[in-house]
Protein backbone atom coordinates (compact mmCIF):
# COMPACT_ATOMS: atom_id res chain seq x y z
CA UNK A 1 0.00 0.00 0.00
CA UNK A 2 1.19 3.52 -0.72
CA UNK A 3 1.78 6.31 1.82
CA UNK A 4 3.84 4.01 4.11
CA UNK A 5 0.81 2.45 5.78
CA UNK A 6 1.16 -1.17 6.78
CA UNK A 7 -1.68 -3.63 6.27
CA UNK A 8 -1.80 -4.37 9.99
CA UNK A 9 -2.63 -0.71 10.72
CA UNK A 10 -6.06 -1.06 9.08
CA UNK A 11 -9.30 -2.71 10.17
CA UNK A 12 -12.21 -3.29 7.80
CA UNK A 13 -15.48 -3.00 9.73
CA UNK A 14 -18.58 -4.55 8.16
CA UNK A 15 -22.06 -4.16 9.60
CA UNK A 16 -23.94 -7.40 8.84
CA UNK A 17 -27.73 -7.43 8.56
CA UNK A 18 -27.71 -10.44 6.24
CA UNK A 19 -26.39 -13.89 7.11
CA UNK A 20 -24.86 -14.94 3.78
CA UNK A 21 -21.71 -12.89 3.25
CA UNK A 22 -20.19 -15.29 0.72
CA UNK A 23 -20.87 -13.18 -2.37
CA UNK A 24 -19.98 -9.95 -0.61
CA UNK A 25 -16.58 -11.08 0.62
CA UNK A 26 -15.70 -12.91 -2.58
CA UNK A 27 -16.40 -9.73 -4.55
CA UNK A 28 -14.17 -7.78 -2.18
CA UNK A 29 -11.47 -10.47 -1.96
CA UNK A 30 -8.93 -8.63 -4.18
CA UNK A 31 -9.14 -5.63 -1.84
CA UNK A 32 -9.90 -7.02 1.63
CA UNK A 33 -7.95 -10.28 1.79
CA UNK A 34 -4.80 -8.54 3.11
CA UNK A 35 -6.54 -6.91 6.06
CA UNK A 36 -8.07 -7.83 9.38
CA UNK A 37 -11.88 -7.71 9.15
CA UNK A 38 -14.30 -7.05 11.99
CA UNK A 39 -17.84 -8.22 11.21
CA UNK A 40 -20.52 -7.09 13.64
CA UNK A 41 -23.83 -8.92 13.39
CA UNK A 42 -27.06 -7.02 13.87
CA UNK A 43 -28.35 -8.34 17.23
CA UNK A 44 -31.68 -9.09 15.52
CA UNK A 45 -30.02 -11.42 13.00
CA UNK A 46 -30.77 -14.99 14.08
CA UNK A 47 -28.99 -17.07 11.43
CA UNK A 48 -25.31 -17.99 11.57
CA UNK A 49 -23.07 -16.07 9.21
CA UNK A 50 -21.78 -17.73 6.05
CA UNK A 51 -18.22 -16.54 5.48
CA UNK A 52 -15.89 -17.91 2.78
CA UNK A 53 -12.39 -19.07 3.65
CA UNK A 54 -9.27 -17.02 3.11
CA UNK A 55 -10.04 -13.99 5.30
CA UNK A 56 -8.71 -12.84 8.66
CA UNK A 57 -12.06 -12.27 10.36
CA UNK A 58 -13.35 -11.64 13.86
CA UNK A 59 -17.15 -11.92 14.18
CA UNK A 60 -19.03 -10.23 17.00
CA UNK A 61 -22.54 -11.39 17.88
CA UNK A 62 -25.22 -10.13 20.26
CA UNK A 63 -23.73 -12.11 23.12
CA UNK A 64 -20.33 -10.50 22.49
CA UNK A 65 -21.88 -7.04 22.45
CA UNK A 66 -23.78 -7.74 25.68
CA UNK A 67 -20.64 -9.03 27.37
CA UNK A 68 -18.50 -6.05 26.37
CA UNK A 69 -20.91 -3.15 26.87
CA UNK A 70 -23.64 -4.57 29.13
CA UNK A 71 -26.77 -2.45 29.41
CA UNK A 72 -25.59 -0.17 26.62
CA UNK A 73 -25.92 -2.95 24.03
CA UNK A 74 -29.30 -1.72 22.74
CA UNK A 75 -27.67 1.20 20.93
CA UNK A 76 -25.90 -1.23 18.57
CA UNK A 77 -28.94 -2.55 16.70
CA UNK A 78 -29.45 -2.39 12.93
CA UNK A 79 -26.64 -0.85 10.94
CA UNK A 80 -25.60 0.97 14.11
CA UNK A 81 -23.85 -2.26 15.00
CA UNK A 82 -20.96 -0.85 12.94
CA UNK A 83 -20.17 1.46 15.85
CA UNK A 84 -19.38 -1.55 18.01
CA UNK A 85 -16.69 -2.43 15.49
CA UNK A 86 -15.26 1.07 15.88
CA UNK A 87 -15.30 0.57 19.63
CA UNK A 88 -13.39 -2.71 19.76
CA UNK A 89 -10.90 -2.10 16.95
CA UNK A 90 -7.28 -1.68 17.91
CA UNK A 91 -6.02 -0.31 14.60
CA UNK A 92 -5.06 3.25 13.71
CA UNK A 93 -7.27 3.35 10.61
CA UNK A 94 -10.79 2.01 10.13
CA UNK A 95 -12.55 1.52 6.80
CA UNK A 96 -16.28 0.93 7.22
CA UNK A 97 -18.85 -0.45 4.77
CA UNK A 98 -22.25 -2.12 5.07
CA UNK A 99 -23.11 -5.57 3.77
CA UNK A 100 -25.06 -4.21 0.77
CA UNK A 101 -21.99 -2.49 -0.71
CA UNK A 102 -20.16 -4.13 -3.59
CA UNK A 103 -16.99 -2.91 -5.33
CA UNK A 104 -17.53 -0.10 -7.82
CA UNK A 105 -15.63 0.29 -11.08
CA UNK A 106 -13.88 3.43 -12.22
CA UNK A 107 -14.18 5.09 -15.64
CA UNK A 108 -11.67 2.60 -17.09
CA UNK A 109 -13.58 -0.42 -15.79
CA UNK A 110 -11.16 -1.28 -12.95
CA UNK A 111 -12.37 -2.21 -9.46
CA UNK A 112 -12.03 0.70 -7.06
CA UNK A 113 -9.64 -0.13 -4.22
CA UNK A 114 -11.50 1.69 -1.47
CA UNK A 115 -8.87 0.92 1.14
CA UNK A 116 -6.03 2.44 -0.90
CA UNK A 117 -8.07 5.53 -1.77
CA UNK A 118 -9.37 6.09 1.77
CA UNK A 119 -5.86 5.72 3.16
CA UNK A 120 -4.54 8.11 0.50
CA UNK A 121 -7.14 10.63 1.67
CA UNK A 122 -6.19 10.16 5.32
CA UNK A 123 -2.43 10.28 4.82
CA UNK A 124 -2.24 13.36 2.60
CA UNK A 125 -2.95 16.80 4.07
CA UNK A 126 -6.37 18.42 4.02
CA UNK A 127 -6.97 22.11 3.28
CA UNK A 128 -10.00 23.23 5.32
CA UNK A 129 -9.05 26.89 5.78
CA UNK A 130 -8.89 28.02 2.15
CA UNK A 131 -10.61 26.32 -0.76
CA UNK A 132 -8.47 25.14 -3.68
CA UNK A 133 -10.47 25.32 -6.91
CA UNK A 134 -8.56 22.34 -8.32
CA UNK A 135 -9.81 20.27 -5.38
CA UNK A 136 -7.12 18.12 -3.73
CA UNK A 137 -3.80 19.88 -4.47
CA UNK A 138 -1.78 16.95 -3.11
CA UNK A 139 -3.02 14.54 -5.74
CA UNK A 140 -0.67 13.61 -8.60
CA UNK A 141 -1.11 16.08 -11.46
CA UNK A 142 -2.67 18.78 -9.27
CA UNK A 143 -1.34 21.69 -7.26
CA UNK A 144 -2.39 24.87 -5.51
CA UNK A 145 -3.92 27.53 -7.72
CA UNK A 146 -2.71 31.11 -8.11
CA UNK A 147 -3.68 33.16 -5.08
CA UNK A 148 -3.66 30.31 -2.58
CA UNK A 149 -1.80 31.55 0.54
CA UNK A 150 1.62 29.97 0.85
CA UNK A 151 1.27 29.97 4.64
CA UNK A 152 -1.60 27.46 4.34
CA UNK A 153 -0.09 25.14 1.72
CA UNK A 154 1.25 22.60 4.19
CA UNK A 155 -2.35 21.78 5.10
CA UNK A 156 -3.45 19.82 8.18
CA UNK A 157 -3.90 16.16 9.08
CA UNK A 158 -6.97 14.54 7.51
CA UNK A 159 -8.94 12.55 10.09
CA UNK A 160 -12.11 11.54 8.23
CA UNK A 161 -12.61 10.35 4.64
CA UNK A 162 -16.18 10.17 3.30
CA UNK A 163 -16.69 8.02 0.21
CA UNK A 164 -19.66 8.07 -2.16
CA UNK A 165 -22.06 5.55 -3.72
CA UNK A 166 -22.80 4.52 -7.26
CA UNK A 167 -26.17 3.05 -8.34
CA UNK A 168 -28.24 4.01 -5.28
CA UNK A 169 -27.13 7.44 -4.11
CA UNK A 170 -27.61 8.69 -0.57
CA UNK A 171 -31.10 10.17 -0.96
CA UNK A 172 -33.56 10.83 1.83
CA UNK A 173 -36.95 9.14 1.87
CA UNK A 174 -38.95 11.95 0.14
CA UNK A 175 -36.44 12.05 -2.74
CA UNK A 176 -36.51 8.26 -2.99
CA UNK A 177 -40.29 8.31 -3.17
CA UNK A 178 -40.37 11.01 -5.88
CA UNK A 179 -37.46 9.62 -7.91
CA UNK A 180 -37.70 5.90 -7.29
CA UNK A 181 -36.02 4.99 -10.57
CA UNK A 182 -33.16 7.44 -10.34
CA UNK A 183 -29.68 5.95 -10.23
CA UNK A 184 -26.29 7.55 -9.78
CA UNK A 185 -23.98 6.59 -12.64
CA UNK A 186 -21.64 9.62 -12.47
CA UNK A 187 -18.17 8.57 -11.38
CA UNK A 188 -16.52 11.89 -10.55
CA UNK A 189 -12.77 11.41 -10.23
CA UNK A 190 -12.23 13.99 -7.50
CA UNK A 191 -11.57 14.50 -3.80
CA UNK A 192 -12.08 17.77 -1.95
CA UNK A 193 -11.61 19.02 1.59
CA UNK A 194 -14.82 20.16 3.25
CA UNK A 195 -14.19 23.75 4.42
CA UNK A 196 -13.91 24.53 8.12
CA UNK A 197 -17.21 25.57 9.74
CA UNK A 198 -19.20 24.01 6.88
CA UNK A 199 -21.68 21.30 7.88
CA UNK A 200 -22.19 18.15 5.82
CA UNK A 201 -24.28 14.98 5.95
CA UNK A 202 -22.12 11.93 6.61
CA UNK A 203 -23.15 8.38 5.82
CA UNK A 204 -21.41 5.65 7.78
CA UNK A 205 -21.87 3.27 4.84
CA UNK A 206 -18.55 4.12 3.15
CA UNK A 207 -16.17 6.02 5.40
CA UNK A 208 -12.69 5.74 6.83
CA UNK A 209 -11.10 7.55 9.71
CA UNK A 210 -8.09 7.85 11.94
CA UNK A 211 -9.37 6.09 15.03
CA UNK A 212 -6.69 7.57 17.28
CA UNK A 213 -7.74 11.12 16.39
CA UNK A 214 -11.52 11.03 15.97
CA UNK A 215 -12.73 7.57 16.97
CA UNK A 216 -14.66 8.81 20.03
CA UNK A 217 -16.44 11.41 17.86
CA UNK A 218 -18.27 8.74 15.82
CA UNK A 219 -21.06 7.24 17.91
CA UNK A 220 -24.72 6.08 17.74
CA UNK A 221 -26.15 8.73 20.08
CA UNK A 222 -29.57 8.74 18.43
CA UNK A 223 -30.14 5.01 18.59
CA UNK A 224 -32.86 5.70 21.13
CA UNK A 225 -36.27 4.04 21.39
CA UNK A 226 -39.50 5.93 21.97
CA UNK A 227 -42.83 4.17 22.18
CA UNK A 228 -41.22 1.09 20.70
CA UNK A 229 -40.12 2.86 17.54
CA UNK A 230 -36.73 4.22 16.51
CA UNK A 231 -37.13 7.88 15.70
CA UNK A 232 -33.84 8.55 13.92
CA UNK A 233 -33.04 5.15 12.48
CA UNK A 234 -31.87 6.47 9.10
CA UNK A 235 -30.58 9.85 10.27
CA UNK A 236 -28.42 8.86 13.22
CA UNK A 237 -25.13 8.85 11.34
CA UNK A 238 -25.87 12.38 10.09
CA UNK A 239 -25.93 13.54 13.71
CA UNK A 240 -22.76 11.57 14.39
CA UNK A 241 -21.11 13.05 11.31
CA UNK A 242 -21.91 16.62 12.30
CA UNK A 243 -20.50 15.96 15.76
CA UNK A 244 -17.32 14.63 14.15
CA UNK A 245 -17.10 17.59 11.75
CA UNK A 246 -17.29 20.32 14.39
CA UNK A 247 -14.81 18.41 16.53
CA UNK A 248 -12.41 18.13 13.59
CA UNK A 249 -12.79 21.87 13.02
CA UNK A 250 -11.96 22.59 16.65
CA UNK A 251 -8.96 20.25 16.70
CA UNK A 252 -7.60 21.60 13.42
CA UNK A 253 -8.17 18.35 11.52
CA UNK A 254 -9.44 17.88 7.98
CA UNK A 255 -12.40 16.04 6.44
CA UNK A 256 -12.40 14.91 2.81
CA UNK A 257 -15.28 13.86 0.54
CA UNK A 258 -15.38 12.25 -2.90
CA UNK A 259 -13.45 9.14 -3.89
CA UNK A 260 -13.69 6.24 -3.27
CA UNK A 261 -17.01 4.90 -4.52
CA UNK A 262 -18.85 1.71 -3.64
CA UNK A 263 -21.74 0.14 -5.55
CA UNK A 264 -24.84 0.23 -3.35
CA UNK A 265 -27.29 -2.62 -4.00
CA UNK A 266 -30.05 -2.07 -1.44
CA UNK A 267 -32.02 0.93 -0.28
CA UNK A 268 -35.21 -0.32 1.31
CA UNK A 269 -38.75 0.97 1.00
CA UNK A 270 -39.04 4.76 0.75
CA UNK A 271 -42.34 4.92 2.63
CA UNK A 272 -41.03 2.77 5.48
CA UNK A 273 -37.89 4.92 5.62
CA UNK A 274 -39.97 8.09 5.76
CA UNK A 275 -41.92 6.80 8.75
CA UNK A 276 -38.68 6.05 10.57
CA UNK A 277 -36.83 9.24 9.77
CA UNK A 278 -39.54 11.90 9.57
CA UNK A 279 -39.09 13.06 13.17
CA UNK A 280 -35.39 13.43 12.52
CA UNK A 281 -36.00 15.32 9.28
CA UNK A 282 -38.10 17.88 11.16
CA UNK A 283 -35.61 18.24 14.00
CA UNK A 284 -32.78 18.78 11.51
CA UNK A 285 -33.91 22.39 11.08
CA UNK A 286 -32.91 22.96 14.71
CA UNK A 287 -29.85 20.75 14.64
CA UNK A 288 -27.91 22.46 11.85
CA UNK A 289 -27.92 25.96 13.43
CA UNK A 290 -26.88 24.39 16.72
CA UNK A 291 -23.83 22.71 15.21
CA UNK A 292 -22.92 25.90 13.38
CA UNK A 293 -22.83 27.67 16.75
CA UNK A 294 -20.92 25.03 18.75
CA UNK A 295 -17.64 26.23 20.24
CA UNK A 296 -15.27 24.36 22.53
CA UNK A 297 -12.98 25.27 25.36
CA UNK A 298 -9.36 25.52 24.32
CA UNK A 299 -8.55 22.98 27.00
CA UNK A 300 -10.50 20.33 25.04
CA UNK A 301 -7.68 18.88 22.98
CA UNK A 302 -8.98 15.33 22.51
CA UNK A 303 -12.06 14.08 20.70
CA UNK A 304 -13.49 12.45 23.82
CA UNK A 305 -13.19 15.74 25.76
CA UNK A 306 -15.06 17.51 22.96
CA UNK A 307 -17.85 14.91 22.98
CA UNK A 308 -18.48 15.42 26.69
CA UNK A 309 -18.38 19.19 26.32
CA UNK A 310 -20.73 19.06 23.34
CA UNK A 311 -23.16 16.81 25.23
CA UNK A 312 -23.56 19.55 27.83
CA UNK A 313 -24.35 22.09 25.10
CA UNK A 314 -26.83 19.70 23.48
CA UNK A 315 -28.67 19.27 26.78
CA UNK A 316 -28.68 22.98 27.57
CA UNK A 317 -29.52 24.38 24.13
CA UNK A 318 -31.63 21.65 22.52
CA UNK A 319 -32.95 19.62 25.43
CA UNK A 320 -35.83 21.99 26.16
CA UNK A 321 -37.22 21.70 22.62
CA UNK A 322 -37.42 17.91 22.58
CA UNK A 323 -36.49 15.25 25.18
CA UNK A 324 -34.77 13.19 22.49
CA UNK A 325 -31.88 15.67 22.63
CA UNK A 326 -31.47 15.21 26.37
CA UNK A 327 -31.30 11.48 25.86
CA UNK A 328 -28.84 11.94 23.02
CA UNK A 329 -26.63 14.03 25.29
CA UNK A 330 -26.70 11.26 27.91
CA UNK A 331 -25.82 8.70 25.23
CA UNK A 332 -22.84 10.81 24.13
CA UNK A 333 -21.43 10.81 27.66
CA UNK A 334 -22.11 7.07 27.92
CA UNK A 335 -20.21 6.52 24.67
CA UNK A 336 -17.11 8.22 26.03
CA UNK A 337 -17.35 6.06 29.15
CA UNK A 338 -17.56 2.96 26.96
CA UNK A 339 -14.69 4.13 24.78
CA UNK A 340 -12.42 4.49 27.79
CA UNK A 341 -13.58 1.25 29.44
CA UNK A 342 -13.40 -0.99 26.37
CA UNK A 343 -9.95 0.35 25.62
CA UNK A 344 -8.57 -2.08 28.21
CA UNK A 345 -11.03 -4.91 27.59
CA UNK A 346 -9.69 -8.40 26.91
CA UNK A 347 -12.65 -9.02 24.59
CA UNK A 348 -11.03 -6.95 21.83
CA UNK A 349 -9.58 -8.73 18.77
CA UNK A 350 -5.85 -8.58 18.27
CA UNK A 351 -6.06 -9.00 14.50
Amino acid sequence: MSHSIKDDEVDIVIAALHSDLTSLLNEWRPVFSRFHIIIVMDPDLKEDLEIPEGFNVDVFTKSDIDRVVGSSSTIFSGYSCRYFGFLVSRKKYIVSIDDDCMPAKDNQGFIVDIVAQHIANLTTPATPFFFNTLYDPFRKGADFVRGYPFSLRTGVTCALSCGLWLNLADYDAPTQALKGGQRNSRYVDAVLTVPARAMMPVSGINIAFNRELVGPALFPAFRLAKEGKLRWETVEDIWSGMCAKVICDHLGLGVKSGLPYVWRTERGNAIDSLKKEWEGVKLMEEVVPFFESVRFNRASVKAEDCVVEMAKQVKEQLGQSDPVFTRAADAMVEWVRLWKAVGTSSAVPEG
